[in-house]
């Protein structure tokens, strides 16, 4: 293998959820500049198309399925109209998340929690089954799940998102070790403080910002793209004897809290 061909995706048909903005967005971006062939996936059509149009100004093979992860059908009718249109799925990448509240873990309702927890988790199980076999008869295939460092450390605001994370990571387990001889890898990205839309509570509080950006050794909130180049290793050739892992990118915050910003 060259050096060129590490990170090579020409050939490979990758589906991105909520691929219409952040980090969906740039990961979507990067593998199709990476050669992969990016099905751009959200709820709202003519933001995916944006995407999906700037990607092949840039020469890139991009097509549109409008998906709700929450509703089974359209999980279903994603993985067929990209079975359709390209004849299979090599990488999934699983971003679309929700979060509704924000808040300690008494105070959630029941309703909050069913939509955080059948978002976050049950929808990436169904699609990540979907999918499996598919991969398996191409001969193996990336599962990306984007999880969070809150799946790794408590929290007062964000328990029940929280929890969701953690359970993504254990999906990739059980996907590493059930389909690990079909040559299918399933690994997690933990981001920290990214500055997207679905953030955007946080980093835009000024003094939530400050105070992160102190307890950050990198010194800062992380950008989507910052998160894009990862999911190119978990997808490619790079990363193919790794599986079942967790990647932290977060600046450094979960590690430890540099000199004088205690």
């Amino acid at each position: 293998m060259t050096h060129s061909s590490l990170f090579d995706l020409h050939g490979k048909v990758a589906v991105v959820t909520g691929s219409s903005r952040g980090i969906g967005r740039a990961i979507a971006e990067r593998l199709a500049e990476h050669g992969a062939k990016v099905v751009v996936s959200s709820r709202k059509a003519e933001m995916c198309e944006k995407v999906a149009e700037g990607i092949r100004s840039k020469g890139g093979e991009a097509i549109v399925i409008p998906c709700h992860i929450a509703h089974k059908e359209q999980l279903r009718a994603l993985v067929e109209g990209t079975l359709a249109h390209w004849g299979g799925i090599d990488i999934l990448v699983c971003n679309a998340a929700v979060n509704p509240y924000f808040g300690p873990s008494a105070g959630i309702s029941d309703e909050a929690y069913d939509r955080i927890m059948n978002a976050n988790v049950r929808s990436n199980f169904w699609l990540c089954n979907m999918v499996l076999p598919i991969m398996a008869e191409r001969g193996g295939g990336s599962i990306i799940v984007i999880s969070s460092i809150g799946g790794l450390r408590g929290s007062p605001w964000l328990a029940v998102y929280g929890l969701s994370k953690a359970a993504d990571m254990q999906l990739v387990r059980n996907i590493a070790v059930e389909w690990g001889p079909k040559n299918i890898r399933a690994n997690c990205i933990a981001p920290g403080l990214i500055r997207t839309d679905f953030a955007r509570a946080l980093w835009e509080n000024p003094e939530f910002e400050r105070k992160r950006a102190a307890e950050t050794p990198l010194g800062r909130i992380g950008e989507p793209d910052e998160i894009a180049g990862a999911a190119v290793f978990l997808a490619s050739q790079a990363a193919s004897f790794m599986t079942g892992q967790t990647m932290v990118i977060d600046g450094g915050v979960t590690i430890g809290t540099p000199m004088g910003a205690e």
